[in-house]
């Protein structure tokens, strides 16, 4: 029987671990970052930290010494609600994002109102913008009803499924495709939960867009995170903070610091938040470049889906990226007209990437370049938020334009439209509303051009480019041809195994995609 030798005084077998709660997001932070320079544990860091004391250390060593990795640190939960549908795109384009927002899969949305542009003195365009809402939504609310009737005559119910389950099943589905008659004005809501690093570039970035609507939601981010939070236990504490009070006056004094303190989720690490420089007068500059560079040609036709085989330098990516953000080409296009431009030409562009580049500035999401696998994407705006989700790739998202038309729902996996007898309606109310977006852009409001975004129906199509690696490629082709999913996305993500499949077979069998061609059971969610 052998027996453990003692171990000498200066060995520690024993690892402590242990979850932390109730610590304020900014204290936690700083807690965390004393390990690297400080002996203390986490308990002894907390006992003798101070919301002050955090403050002091944040400006010295984030703000001052540039130590942004403090702020990963302190993470902070958010609920907005109420913002349109185009606002929510560009608040969750952070590629460290986590959250939910509400389903347009499982959601009727006609209760959720929509956002209203200030159009100032433009009456006119206020009043055609009023009418193609109100004429999106009841269309939205016919096709819904009709859609559904057509798939109750198409798909019985088993027996085995309860009535409720079979009616849910179906109106997600009928869902599916009167989504596509939302606008971008419609109203949504989500919860999000980021750290405070992600929080300040996306704050930066809200107030930095042209849209009024989604400058003001940079200013109440950043309000939320520095201003008082709302405490779930707030109501409950201070009935128990009274009946303290009742018997030992000191003591419910001392129980209402605990229990009913104002907290600040993070007064210090985004309170300097301000309009990009970098991404607004760059922004500008390369659509200017994109322009000339271009020169006028018209839009080359191009699929769904498409794998741009890696045949240019990392330069001409680079220039490439930046001139594709900038424009309405597809990337294969603006791709080939860069490789063709001189050296010193291609040079140029990149650097007006970096021109106004600050000294605290990350590079421009274009210069994440050399992935293995391009896919420029192009597919109705409902469907690109479900695949917007995918950030571990990178995405470059084109601007919203009725250039490259609409999605008409026909796929053999919905309700089709002409089962419904409504296909022709459908075309005509989205056609109604790409026409009235571009009277709209054509007023005299000072932000008419983005007050007719609000108005593209979520059929109308976008593009954008998914840089990834071949783990990313697999994930997203397998997910998201899966038969539960929405019949516009499935299709995209199949595309692209088939993309891989030809470009590289020995590769492609190793990807369980799902054959979007074949017939799913339509009660399978």
């Amino acid at each position: 029987m052998s027996s453990q030798s003692p171990l000498p005084s200066g060995a520690h077998n024993q690892t402590d671990v242990y979850a932390v709660h109730g610590a304020d997001p900014e204290v936690l932070a700083y807690a965390m970052a004393k390990y690297s320079r400080s002996a203390l544990s986490m308990r002894e860091s907390l006992a003798e930290i101070s919301a002050q004391r955090a403050e002091q250390f944040l400006n010295t060593f984030y703000f001052q010494y540039g130590h942004r990795s403090i702020a990963d640190l302190a993470h902070i939960a958010f609920a907005v609600e109420r913002l349109s549908l185009l606002a929510a795109i560009v608040l969750v384009d952070e590629t460290r994002w986590d959250g939910q927002e509400r389903s347009t899969r499982y959601q009727n949305f006609m209760k959720s109102g929509w956002y209203l542009p200030d159009f100032g003195t433009d009456a006119a365009s206020q009043r055609l913008y009023v009418e193609t809402v109100e004429g999106l939504f009841a269309a939205y609310q016919s096709t819904t009803a009709a859609v559904l009737g057509a798939l109750r005559d198409r798909v019985a119910r088993p027996e085995a499924m309860k009535p409720e389950a079979y009616e849910r099943t179906l109106k997600a589905r009928a869902f599916d495709v009167a989504r596509y008659l939302l606008p971008l004005a419609t109203n949504t809501s989500l919860g999000q939960i980021v750290n405070a690093r992600t929080l300040e570039t996306q704050v930066s970035r809200l107030l930095s867009h042209p849209a009024a609507e989604i400058r003001d939601l940079g200013r109440k981010l950043r309000d939320a995170a520095t201003g008082p939070a709302w405490n779930v236990s707030t109501q409950a504490g201070a009935a128990v903070v009274a009946e303290i009070a009742r018997f030992n006056p000191a003591l419910g004094e001392q129980a209402g610091e605990m229990l009913t303190r104002e907290v600040r989720t993070a007064p210090t690490l985004v309170k300097y938040s301000e309009p990009s420089q970098y991404l607004m007068e760059t922004r500008n500059l390369v659509e200017q470049i994109a322009a000339e560079v271009m020169a006028g040609a018209p839009i080359a036709a191009a699929p769904v889906v498409d794998l741009v085989e890696r045949t240019e330098t990392l330069e001409v990516e680079l220039a490439a990226t930046l001139l594709y953000w900038g424009s309405d080409y597809s990337y294969r296009q603006v791709r080939d007209v860069v490789a063709s431009l001189p050296a010193a030409r291609i040079a140029e562009i990149v650097e007006s990437g970096l021109r106004h580049r600050g000294r605290h500035d990350e590079a421009l999401r274009a210069f994440h370049a050399g992935a293995a696998l391009r896919f420029d994407i192009l597919m109705d705006i409902g469907g690109f938020r479900d695949m917007h989700r995918h950030r571990r790739c990178v995405q470059i998202q084109q601007g919203f334009t009725a250039k490259h038309g609409y999605e008409t729902p026909e796929s053999g996996d919905a309700a089709g439209l002409g089962e419904a007898g409504i296909v022709e309606e459908y075309q005509r109310v989205i056609q109604g509303a790409q026409a009235a977006s571009a009277r709209i852009a054509a007023g005299s409001s000072p932000e008419a051009a983005v007050s007719a975004l609000y108005v593209l129906p979520l059929a109308t199509r976008v593009r954008c480019l998914f840089k990834m690696d071949y783990a990313e490629a697999q994930y997203i082709s397998e997910l998201r041809s899966a038969p539960a999913g929405h019949f516009s996305y499935r299709r995209v993500a199949w595309e692209m195994y088939r993309a891989v499949e030809r470009q590289h077979p020995s590769l492609a069998r190793f990807i369980r995609a799902t054959d979007f061609e074949q017939p799913i059971d339509l009660l399978q969610r």
